[in-house]
């Protein structure tokens, strides 16, 4: 079986964000950067189906070179065969739609014959969750979203999907197949140093946008971000004295009049 991971760098959930100068951005300095949350249950879930039905996994990521290390120990020290990583200024530079474009053209040039392609629910900075819906439309494949567990067998599946106010969804369907992950998938294992080591000698290509075809103008975003803010800091809180009357009639005054919510 032949299966893809999608695989994007970003920064630790935990970091503690800060806009650069000119609010173009996030100012990254200092701020450690690793697996998207989401996309470490789509590695694991990639690796356990190889451990299952055999094959090949390769991995698909755009952004910077310097990403390489990163992938050897969060996907190829933990059982990915080869990573591919597209890192060039286009690639860098596009949207939702040019990314979906880039990683769908990556997976059908070193991928062929892909019967499952692994992705998170969304990214754990953009969180847009659109990725992987386009791979699957530009693919011509069926797509389960937000997927909380998986079946194979031979050519079908079965996958029980995570929806609104804890109500749960069934699907069945025949690969090939685009699968975004939910949190409680699976667990996430840790790469062993004997792993590690090996994850040093596997294929991990860099390649462009215009090796695969491609050229800026078809990558490029529908729609600029022209300035990022911090959220306005939230006043003191106000206690209003007096009798329960005079109080509740003091408080819609006061939303009337300073909150202009009524």
């Amino acid at each position: 079986m032949n299966i893809g991971v999608c695989v994007k760098m970003t920064a630790n959930a935990d970091a503690r964000i800060k806009i650069n100068g000119d609010a173009t951005g996030v100012d990254m300095a200092g701020i450690k950067v690793v697996v998207s949350d989401y996309d470490e249950y789509a590695v694991e879930e990639a690796i356990r189906t190889k451990e299952k039905h055999g094959g090949e996994v390769v991995s698909f990521t755009v952004g910077d070179k310097s990403n390489d290390k990163l992938i050897r120990s969060g996907a190829l020290a933990l059982g990915v065969d080869r990573s591919i990583i597209i890192s060039d200024d286009d690639a860098k530079a596009a949207g939702a739609l040019g990314v979906a474009k880039v990683l769908t053209a990556a997976l059908q040039k070193n991928l062929e014959g892909c019967d499952i392609l692994f992705t998170g629910k969304a990214s754990i900075d953009d969180g847009s969750a659109q990725v992987g819906a386009m791979m699957a439309e530009l693919l011509g494949w069926a797509q389960v979203t937000k997927v909380l567990s998986l079946e194979i067998d031979g050519t079908t599946f079965k996958a029980t999907r995570q929806m609104d106010a804890g109500v749960r969804q069934v699907v069945t369907g025949t690969l090939p197949v685009v699968i975004t992950c939910e949190d409680g998938l699976n667990t996430p294992r840790y790469a062993k140093l004997p792993n590690i080591m090996k994850a040093k000698r596997k294929p991990l290509a860099q390649i462009s946008v215009a090796d695969l075809g491609l050229d800026a103008a078809g990558v490029a975003p529908k729609a600029s971000t022209l300035r990022y803010e911090l959220p306005p800091t939230r006043p003191a809180g106000r206690i209003i004295d007096g009798d329960a009357a005079t109080a509740a009639k003091e408080l819609v005054r006061l939303l009337r009049d300073e909150a202009k919510v009524i």
